[in-house]
């Protein structure tokens, strides 16, 4: 009776049939099923660190096949820049950025994905900051309506944040006015 059974599901599993040929198998693994999820860290987004190869195939194997990858280019400086958008239920989780061959940047949007101290998307400023001075700035090019924040004891992850403020354009809100705004994206950086 084993052998059978075995006779029908072997060629199912072997031939990756286009109904199946979509799923996730490793998160069939059960050692995937009792893992941590992915967390930013100093070294990068779970797996995905500096030493990855700017590349569709390492970034992939680095997220475990969670995301689906799109690539996409812009300028930067002059210069044109290639990256990575990591979607997940077709929507963006993180952009990957990357200069010399390997990862520089990950920005990450997606709520599941938290620092190693619980920090997440939809954190209050308050939470983490009494005031702005010296840990936070304004942000600058894609991010100029956010203030960017240093994570404490942090060399390689800043927090931006964003909200409502009725201030002059190009000044960096009141503390007051900051305390309501909300972690909309965590950065990783090289």
């Amino acid at each position: 009776m084993k052998l059978r059974v075995l006779v029908c599901v072997a060629p199912l599993l072997l031939s990756g049939c286009s109904t199946l040929s979509g799923m996730n198998w490793g998160a069939m693994n059960p050692v995937n099923w009792f893992s941590s999820s992915t967390e930013v860290t100093e070294n990068g987004v779970g797996d995905l660190t500096a030493s990855t190869a700017m590349d569709e195939k390492a970034i992939t194997d680095a997220l475990d096949g969670d995301y689906r990858l799109r690539s996409g280019m812009k300028t930067a400086n002059g210069n044109i820049v290639r990256y990575y958008e990591a979607l997940k239920d077709d929507k963006l989780a993180m952009i990957i950025n990357g200069d010399n061959g390997t990862v520089s940047r990950i920005e990450v949007l997606d709520p599941d994905i938290e620092t190693a101290s619980g920090v997440k998307i939809g954190t209050e400023f308050s939470a983490l900051y009494n005031k702005a001075y010296g840990a936070c700035q304004k942000g600058s090019g894609d991010d100029a309506n956010a203030v960017e924040c240093q994570a404490s004891e942090s060399e390689h992850i800043v927090y931006l944040f964003t909200g409502e403020w009725r201030g002059p354009e190009g000044l960096m809100p009141s503390d007051d006015a900051l305390k309501s705004w909300k972690l909309s994206k965590i950065v990783w950086h090289r």
